[in-house]
């Protein structure tokens, strides 16, 4: 495994404190070289001489702070879920009120955003859409829960709400309700950190740490990225026993001269024929063919500008 070589002073101390930066450990210096050594002790503070301790300090043998650990569920844990809201089986969209909603709750786009939203109700208008989600990457936040036609389900574990989407394996959101915060500087990601309480029955959701290039949309061909510095407050709750709302505000200071409030339906649907099943996005972008061996294979199929399979002539 190594070896420990015996130093006195100065170049004790130095080493130690390599080893210890290196392992976490100041017990043994793993192939130290005689100019490694010699370099460490160069550099190091006068010191008395130190034996180099062989076990942890107890500072160093501590765990390290609750925050930054997911402790083990408990039994109480999961007694506790059973007494949150009913969210099971699958949800459905109305996309009718989506479409509704459109006119009752317009987006205060900035006056540049509003003309390139004009451009594309108008190409949409004229049959000829842009389509915003064509290449496979995810409907992200916040338009999968605005704008999407598939059907997603909740999943409550201990410290955590789950929200998995049908169609591709990419829409999934994590909602930790374990009373953490979120990071100082977040990665930004399609569908942000997002972090939750509740307030009685209702789920309040604050996400943060969103891509610049994912969409507001109020459609599957009208919207526009939102650039950045996006945050989304969301009320999630049921308003009867199969009927769920989820109500958003949306701030987007680059695109939006407002935060934006708006309100999505969901329905509970039961029957397993709703289940949520496997999809793949980019399954669409090949064909079944056969190759020369005879093993079953995907080639790629032609497409349009627009991301529409062509189909074979």
């Amino acid at each position: 495994m190594g070896w420990v070589m015996p130093l006195d002073g100065s170049a004790a101390s130095a080493v130690a404190m390599l080893a210890l930066g290196l392992f976490g450990e100041p017990t043994a210096v793993l192939a130290a070289t005689p100019a490694a050594v010699a370099a460490a002790a160069a550099n190091a503070p006068a010191a008395a001489p130190t034996a180099v301790p062989s076990v942890p300090s107890a500072a160093r043998a501590a765990a390290p702070a609750a925050a930054e650990l997911n402790p083990p569920p408990q039994a109480k844990d999961w007694a506790d879920l059973a007494k949150l809201p009913d969210w099971s089986g699958v949800w459905t969209y109305s996309i009718t009120d989506q479409e509704r909603r459109i006119k009752t709750d317009p987006v205060p786009w900035k006056p540049a955003a509003a003309a390139q939203i004009r451009k594309l109700e108008a190409a949409e208008d004229a049959g000829n859409p842009k389509g915003l989600f064509v290449n496979c990457l995810p409907e992200a936040m916040p338009s999968w829960m605005l704008i999407t036609h598939n059907a997603l389900e909740f999943l409550f574990t201990p410290g955590r709400v789950t929200l998995l989407g049908e169609s591709d394996g990419n829409r999934l959101r994590r909602i930790y309700t374990d009373g953490r915060g979120h990071p100082p500087d977040p990665d930004p990601t399609f569908h942000g950190h997002s972090i939750g309480h509740w307030e009685g029955d209702t789920l309040v959701v604050d996400t943060v740490g969103i891509l610049p290039q994912t969409y507001i949309a109020v459609s599957e061909a009208v919207g526009l990225p939102n650039n950045g510095d996006m945050h989304i407050v969301e009320r999630i709750h049921l308003v009867s026993k199969d009927i769920l709302h989820d109500d958003l505000e949306i701030t987007a200071p680059h695109v939006l001269t407002r935060p934006w409030k708006t309100t999505r339906i969901f329905f509970r649907q039961r029957a397993r024929k709703y289940d949520i099943v496997e999809g793949v996005c980019l399954q669409g972008s090949f064909s079944e063919s056969t190759d020369a061996d005879g093993n079953s294979v995907y080639v790629p199929a032609p497409q349009t500008e627009a991301g529409n399979y062509v189909p074979p002539r």
